[in-house]
């Protein structure tokens, strides 16, 4: 598990960005929130870093 802080996160198009505590940025999609989970920027979270197709990732999102 990475922690780090959303850096953006539209709730219309159901994406945004992590910037985690390891400095590098991390692309969320809503997919990736566990369920009941809503973020904001700012917002300080752990999740678990995966590779997707276009490059980093956050899966099992959840605030801290």
């Amino acid at each position: 598990m990475v922690e780090g802080t959303v850096k953006f996160y539209n709730r219309m198009k159901n994406f945004g960005f992590i910037h985690g505590d390891d400095g590098k940025d991390y692309f969320v999609h809503v997919t990736g929130l566990k369920p009941g989970t809503m973020i904001n920027e700012g917002d300080r979270v752990s999740f678990t870093p995966a590779t997707g197709p276009k490059g980093d990732k956050a899966e099992g999102v959840e605030k801290i």
